[in-house]
């Protein structure tokens, strides 16, 4: 009888959420939403109210004194711009990258592999996801270090590998997040109606113009999707660059050498990049990327 009456508000309350189901949706959501909400929300909230607090000069401690300085510190210094815009630079170039390298990549497996090597082959490029950040980016210091195996493979046509600095960077970042633009890519190709590539091959369409008119179209939604995650971590690493970048410095190197001194410096910096992916967010929106991701 215990069991039995144990059981009657559980069924009651199984009952009652069958009926409403706004109300087992709300329940169901109500963790991640607060987390999200406080833990996320709430730290770029925080983060942004303290890029407004200034620091002791001589005590280095935080003074939660409300001031613009740091903003006008961050538009008016040429090192900050330089930084800024070299940032932004190599996150377009390891997006554009990763482009041109996962479409070929991506049509093969999903369009002229066989159908039965196709998952070994998706598997086969989720591999390198499987191993260590730092593993994969020393590997690169390696290759890419003086006499390492890129010059190497180079020595024989008379050049020499790149070495460490910003176009090092460009290459390990490209290497590190190339899966994330292939993946999508990959999806959508292998989406593309047979139908269509028959019909345009029947219409005289060559396949270049087959390519420009009726495949990149449907292609380029993911494309996007891919390229918010190869550009805001690209736009975010400061590791790799502190690796095999050499002298170079991206925002978040300066982020990180500000923590210790500057606090509210770094504060503002660290508001660069949100602010740079918000607007690239905007930016691809119409693409239709968002519905992709």
């Amino acid at each position: 009888m215990r069991t039995e009456a144990g059981r009657h508000p559980a069924r009651r309350l199984a009952a009652v959420l069958r009926r409403r189901p706004r109300l087992r949706l709300t329940l169901l959501l109500t963790a991640p939403l607060l987390w999200l909400t406080v833990l996320y929300l709430g730290s770029l909230a925080v983060l942004f109210v303290s890029a407004f607090w200034t620091t002791d000069s001589f005590t280095s401690q935080v003074v939660k004194v409300w001031s613009t300085d740091n903003f006008h510190a961050l538009l008016t210094t040429p090192v900050y711009r330089q930084v800024v815009l070299r940032s932004v630079a190599v996150a377009l170039a390891v997006t554009a990258l990763c482009a041109l390298l996962a479409l070929p990549v991506a049509f093969y497996t999903a369009r002229v592999a066989p159908p039965r090597r196709r998952p070994l082959l998706v598997a086969a490029i989720l591999t390198p996801l499987w191993a260590s950040y730092l593993v994969k980016v020393y590997a690169w210091r390696l290759i890419l270090s003086q006499g390492g195996l890129a010059d190497w493979m180079l020595a024989p046509f008379g050049l020499r590998g790149p070495g460490y600095g910003l176009p090092a960077t460009v290459l390990t970042l490209t290497y590190l997040w190339l899966p994330y633009m292939i993946l999508p890519l990959h999806t959508a190709l292998a989406q593309v109606p047979d139908g269509l590539l028959d019909a345009s091959a029947d219409l005289g369409a060559r396949p270049g113009r087959t390519f420009r008119s009726v495949v990149l179209p449907l292609v380029l939604p993911s494309a996007a999707a891919g390229s918010v995650f190869t550009f805001s971590l690209s736009l975010g690493d400061y590791i790799t660059v502190q690796i095999v970048g050499g002298k170079t410095q991206l925002i978040g190197n300066l982020v990180y050498s500000h923590i210790d001194l500057d606090l509210p410096m770094a504060a503002a910096l660290g508001t660069v990049p949100v602010v740079v992916i918000v607007l690239y967010l905007l930016a691809i929106r119409r693409t239709g990327a968002l519905d992709n991701l």
